[in-house]
């Protein structure tokens, strides 16, 4: 039994959908002791079995799982596995009377003309372990700091390495936009993120802080060879999971690994005990010092005007 769908096809993509679905059919064949293999397209998994390496005469049953049963790809699996019983499993039919249609011998259709619908195979598919959601704040400006800027190389080690992190990545920008619907338009909207995530993994100054004060800990990147902001407002905070963009270089993801485990673990209490702190009295910084410069007491009544 061969296992298809549109995650099979060359230029056909994977949709998280689409493969819980498979997971739905993967577990009742497990359940009644059927062998089956997958057709895994190579965009998606190179190291896989795929459609054009598949011998097919090896198949009795070709199965196909979940999407839209039209279209020039379909209707190529019926005319290459024409000796196979061709099952459809959790799909959609458009066109009850197109090729990619009546080429299936059995239609166990989600939604068809003139038929109620059926739930969707993902729904039901085996429950999955919790990942950690992890938000990506990253910046490729700051030309201020000339030549000591290592910031797209910084960039390219860090997503390079959350690659191969068993993780919800989430891209974010501090930027705020009342216009673009992509973008927080308060700070208030994008605290409610951070404040959802397991960690924020960032080279920014304000990712940092932002992060430890919604109290998710951050796993911060100074991208200024020689240390500059980033690493400045690190020790300022008293956060520890700060990586030179210097230490990226040959051993680097070894260091990435190392506060990623401590930030999911015991940074998790720090972060929150930052958090706890802040909001019961802001820490040293240049406000408290402001009205003294201005030459007015910090115990005057709030919104006085002095001479």
């Amino acid at each position: 039994m061969l296992l298809t769908g549109w995650f099979s096809f060359p230029d056909g993509e994977a949709t998280a959908g689409d493969v819980l679905a498979l997971h739905r059919v993967e577990d009742e064949l497990r359940r009644a002791g059927l062998a089956y293999d997958v057709a895994w397209s190579p965009g998606f998994r190179p190291d896989a079995l795929h459609l054009e390496d598949v011998a097919a005469r090896r198949y009795g049953y070709l199965v196909f799982v979940c999407g839209p049963l039209h279209g020039p790809q379909v209707e190529e699996l019926h005319r290459r596995f024409a000796h196979c019983a061709r099952i459809a499993v959790g799909t959609s039919v458009l066109d009850p009377d197109s090729l990619a249609v009546t080429g299936f011998h059995h239609v166990l259709a989600r939604d068809a003309p003139a038929a109620g619908p059926a739930l969707d195979l993902a729904a039901g598919a085996p429950a999955l372990p919790a990942r950690p959601v992890v938000g990506v704040v990253l910046t490729h400006g700051q030309h201020e700091y000339g030549a000591a800027r290592r910031h797209g190389a910084v960039a390219e080690a860090v997503t390079s390495w959350l690659r191969g992190k068993d993780c919800a990545r989430l891209e974010l920008e501090t930027r705020l936009d009342r216009h673009d619907w992509r973008l927080c338009a308060t700070p208030a909207q994008l605290e409610s993120v951070l404040l959802r995530l397991d960690l924020v993994v960032t080279d920014r100054l304000h990712g940092l802080v932002l992060a430890l004060r919604a109290g998710t800990p951050a796993l911060a990147v100074d991208p200024v060879e020689g240390g500059a902001k980033v690493s400045a407002q690190a020790r300022a905070c008293g956060w520890p999971a700060l990586v030179p963009a210097e230490r990226l270089e040959g051993a680097g993801a070894g260091e990435l690994d190392r506060w990623w485990g401590w930030c999911l673990t015991s940074g998790r209490v720090a972060a929150r005990q930052l958090r706890e702190e802040w909001a019961a009295e802001p820490g040293q910084d240049g406000a408290r010092e402001l009205p003294a410069v201005l030459g007015v007491p910090r115990t005057g009544r709030p919104g006085a005007r002095h001479g």
